[in-house]
């Protein structure tokens, strides 16, 4: 009894060492595992700090390219547009000791852990005209290393940035912005580090489309090096122009033809006889009113200086205060042409008829309350005005008309013409003429300039 307690007291007891023995051992190589992972490429003498080496006097490489996924938030009163953006950078680190059991059957790259690349020297590009620029993230940082067997080093990451942009808006809503990327070293000058576009360059996403603008392709790529005095230095620069062409069609449906169909209804004013006055004014003010409020609540970018759009909206209300001035004029002739009939006498017709009828040999004429006797030769003039000719001596000079003669009698017909008419007359044919030819002036010039 006591012998088979003993034996069970033996294998209880080596079991026990054999699992603590596993366990300290597996728990070894885990440890070892983590921690050696970083000294599998990476040799003992290996300092991060310092750029991986060149040939003399040759910067380190970086090639540099962008996949654009989405172009929002054109922001004309910030002068900035958001970009989401894939970025690659990929470098030649010779100093890696790059083991072939690392990699798995059939591939020449391996992805390495965030803490790895950690320990890697890496470069600094950045976005020299963002105000905001950050790797995007959910659970983590969307980023990945990618390492070769011919020790080159490919690093992705997903951004977005908020890219200031200096926009001008001369010509709008025709206006096209160039907005630069400018992508820079932060603390390796160019003679130590050079940046430039991998072939891919930057890559647009095909199903990309903006609201209101057409982004004009190929993208314009530009390699240089800037001196920036901040960090008095020359540095390698990347930029990538991004070409934004406002649309024109929503400003055509909302802008242009509603106010062009406002001013060709303020020319019904013209048929409209003095006797329709308060529809005639209510017409034309009101048309007036509605262009303020059409452009004063259009999305029109607040600058200082004068737009395209400004000059249309000009054109357009100067067009429809003219009609305005124009009904005042012909109704201040009108009141003045009613007034020299109203004043002149009544006895005066029946003067002239008795004239006519050979009963009357002198005629007396009235002008301004004076009396004057003349013998009857007896030319038409204004209405209520008789100018009359001595039969006998030499003939006297006619009278001059006056400038601002609101009738006369048309010495061809016989038909008076009154001046208010024949100004709504005349104006029928010359706002529609010089607004035509003012279209026709603008959007040439606007063209050929955004062009």
């Amino acid at each position: 009894m006591l012998d088979k307690f003993k034996t069970r007291a033996i294998v209880t007891f080596g079991l026990g060492f054999i699992f603590m023995w596993l366990g300290a051992h597996g728990a070894t190589e885990a440890h070892v595992n983590y921690t050696a992972k970083p000294r599998v490429v990476l040799p003992p003498n290996y300092v991060k700090e310092i750029r991986p080496p060149s040939k003399k006097g040759s910067p380190v490489i970086v090639d540099f390219s962008i996949f654009v996924v989405d172009i929002n938030s054109i922001n004309v009163e910030d002068m900035d547009f958001r970009v989401d953006m894939f970025i690659h950078q990929r470098w030649l680190e010779s100093r890696l000791e790059i083991p072939d059991d690392i990699f798995e059957e059939g591939d020449d790259y391996v992805t390495l852990l965030p803490e790895v690349f950690e320990n890697f020297w890496q470069p600094d590009p950045y976005f020299l005209n963002s105000k905001i620029a950050e790797i995007a993230t959910l659970t983590h940082k969307f980023t990945s290393v990618t390492l070769y067997k011919n020790k080159t080093v490919r690093y992705a990451a997903r951004m977005h940035a908020i890219i200031a942009c200096q926009m001008e808006f001369q010509l709008y809503p025709m206006d096209i912005q160039v907005c630069p990327i400018y992508i820079e070293s932060f603390s390796s000058n160019n003679q130590k580090v050079k940046l430039r576009w991998s072939d891919s360059g930057v890559t647009l996403n095909p199903e990309l489309k903006l609201l209101q603008y057409n982004l004009g392709q190929p993208l314009e790529l530009e390699e240089s090096d800037g001196y920036m005095p901040e960090k008095v230095g020359n540095f390698s620069r990347l930029t990538v122009y991004f070409r934004f062409e406002r649309q024109i069609g929503h400003h055509l449906i909302q802008t242009f033809a509603p106010s062009s169909l406002v001013v060709m209804l303020s020319w019904f004013s013209f048929w409209l006889g003095l006797d329709a006055i308060p529809g005639r004014v209510t017409l034309l003010v009101t048309c007036m009113l509605t262009l303020v409020t059409m452009f004063t609540g259009a999305d029109i970018p607040p600058v200082a200086y004068v737009k395209a759009l400004d000059l249309w909206m000009a054109g357009c209300m100067l067009s429809v205060f003219a009609a305005l001035a124009e009904f005042v004029v012909v109704k201040v002739l009108d009141v003045q042409y009613q007034y020299q009939v109203n004043r002149i006498p009544k006895v005066l017709p029946m003067r002239i008829s008795n004239m006519e009828k050979g009963q009357c040999a002198t005629v007396a004429s009235w002008e301004g309350g004076a009396v004057r006797s003349r013998k009857a030769t007896q030319t038409p003039t204004t209405p209520g005005q008789t100018s009359l000719q001595g039969n006998g001596g030499p003939p006297k000079p006619a009278r001059r008309q006056s400038l601002l003669s609101v009738a006369w009698t048309d010495t061809d017909t016989g038909v008076e013409k009154i001046m208010w008419r024949e100004i709504d007359k005349v104006s029928r044919a010359v706002f529609p003429i010089l607004f035509f030819v003012f279209v026709l002036l603008y959007w040439p010039i606007l063209l050929m300039k955004s062009s």
